[in-house]
């Protein structure tokens, strides 16, 4: 078993936004447009210091599906990729807090607007303005557990550049059509765990 701890920092011009869904109640007689200015903040996953984290699944889903979009063939395993041994064979540690120079804060996010299907499905009808954090530019270290050996560092570290520029995180990534959420490994610290 090993583990990495991997530097990551946003591709420029390609910012980080959130849209973690949240049930904060309307107060009496709110028109939706002032929720929306009221509540945005609440879109994102911030930890006990209100310091803006990258959930640890985003960075394990996003890391899945570059695996499963690359679909490099395992050696000896007749034409298996490594799709599946990248679902079961590591996990991100814990979310990863955001920074720039330092930690990026929850009341200093600064949001955008956009025009949004009022019901969150893309193509759907009608469209409504919605409001969402907005991080221009951060970097961050996430640690990764890599329980399969199949999955060493030259094939990991290769998932990992490759899930930065293919699918990418967050709200409007290029998973989903869009330009947001890349990112970039600047460094990967190996070490290897006895059990």
């Amino acid at each position: 078993m090993r583990r990495v701890k991997v530097y990551l920092e946003n591709i420029p011009g390609s910012p980080y936004s959130q849209s973690a869904k949240h049930d904060t109640p309307f107060l009496d007689r709110e028109q939706h447009d002032a929720w929306e200015q009221r509540t945005w903040r609440n879109k994102m996953t911030t930890n006990k210091d209100d310091v803006v984290c990258v959930p640890a699944m985003a960075f394990k889903q996003c890391i899945d599906t570059a695996a499963q979009k690359i679909g490099e063939k395992v050696k000896g395993r007749r034409g298996a990729t490594y799709k599946n041994f990248f679902a079961s064979g590591f996990f991100c540690e814990a979310d990863v807090p955001l920074a720039n120079g330092k930690p990026i804060k929850k009341a200093d996010v600064e949001s955008v607007q956009i025009s949004a299907n009022a019901d969150g499905v893309r193509g759907s009808g009608k469209r409504v303005p919605r409001r969402f954090p907005l991080i221009p530019k951060w970097h961050g270290v996430a640690m990764f557990t890599i329980v399969d050996d199949l999955l060493t560092p030259e094939i990991f570290e290769q998932h990992v550049k490759s899930a930065g520029i293919v699918v990418g995180i967050g709200r409007f990534r290029p998973e989903k059509g869009g330009t947001n959420g890349r990112f970039k490994a600047v460094k990967f610290e190996w070490e290897n765990v006895d059990l």
